[in-house]
């Protein structure tokens, strides 16, 4: 485990060893303009990312605000308002569970997609995360093309405090406080659907949000499927419901059991399914023994 703030755990717990990864350290290596930040898989996300601001380097601060440590962070290829980390790392080091092998994964290694990567493979969940390094850059550099941070393209002399504390403002109105709230953030993918796809659900839903992502895929918001075509944004049903102020979240409202967090989320992608003829994806991984 990292955090362990991205999985949903059976009722009947994990018969096994459960190793929580506290490997420590941050380095800072510097050539010209590129910075090299190399970090241990334990190190909390949020205070690694408040760091970078704090030494002025670019790149992370659109992650700000995200639960979790460093080491998920090339696993799941987390992502938020428009930056990837699959942008931004060098190169990943890892254990091999059954052959205590060592090895550095350089990024084209990593194969990394959407909220994917190889160590999500069955081959790639043989290794640990141990260390990952990040290229950051002393040129301003801000990424403001996602629409909630377009806003601050008029600002002067704009700095990654400043986005990072417009993406902590973002964040609290549309997602619960995981520290006093059972939640696990975004609990389904936005999907990724062919051009063809997209075309025919413009014929019955004209609004419905694309972003390119390839010559012929789409990624559609399944906020916005969740809101305006399935009417479930604030849904609540055996005590979870999909956040009232952003639909893509699950919350356990009266300590409900992970067989009914479960059963919830599998009524909610039928849903999707019976309205759009999409099949959504989850992002929290349900773990069972």
């Amino acid at each position: 485990l990292g955090g362990g703030s991205n999985l949903l755990i059976s009722d009947a717990g994990y018969r096994g060893l459960v190793i929580v990864n506290k490997i420590k350290g941050i380095h800072f290596s510097q050539k010209d303009d590129l910075v090299v930040m190399t970090c241990g898989a334990g190190e909390v996300l949020d205070e690694v990312i408040a760091k970078t601001v704090e030494m002025n380097y670019w790149g992370l601060e659109n992650l700000s605000s995200i639960p979790g440590t460093i080491g998920a962070t090339p696993i799941q290829n987390v992502g938020a308002y428009g930056v990837e980390v699959s942008s931004l790392i060098n190169s990943v080091t890892a254990i091999n569970l059954e052959t205590d092998e060592e090895k550095v994964f350089s990024n084209s290694e990593c194969d990394f997609g959407y909220r994917d990567s190889f160590f999500k493979t069955t081959l790639g969940k043989k290794w640990v995360v141990t260390e990952v390094s990040f290229n950051l850059s002393q040129t301003p550099n801000p990424l403001l093309e996602y629409k909630d941070l377009q806003p601050l393209q008029s600002k002067n002399n704009l700095t990654q405090l400043d986005i990072r504390n417009e993406v902590i403002r973002i964040r609290s109105e549309k997602f619960p406080d995981w520290r006093s709230v059972g939640t696990a953030g975004s609990f389904f993918k936005n999907p990724i659907i062919s051009k063809t796809q997209f075309e025919a659900l413009k014929q019955s839903y004209s609004d419905i949000p694309g972003y390119e992502v390839s010559e012929i895929e789409v990624k559609i918001s399944l906020g916005w499927i969740l809101d305006k075509v399935c009417n479930l944004k604030g849904f609540s049903k055996d005590g979870v419901s999909l956040y009232k102020h952003q639909a893509l979240v699950l919350v356990n409202e009266s300590a409900a059991s992970a067989e009914v967090i479960n059963n919830f989320a599998k009524f909610v992608a039928e849903e999707v399914y019976k309205k759009t003829n999409v099949t959504i994806e989850r992002e929290v991984l349900f773990i069972e023994k």
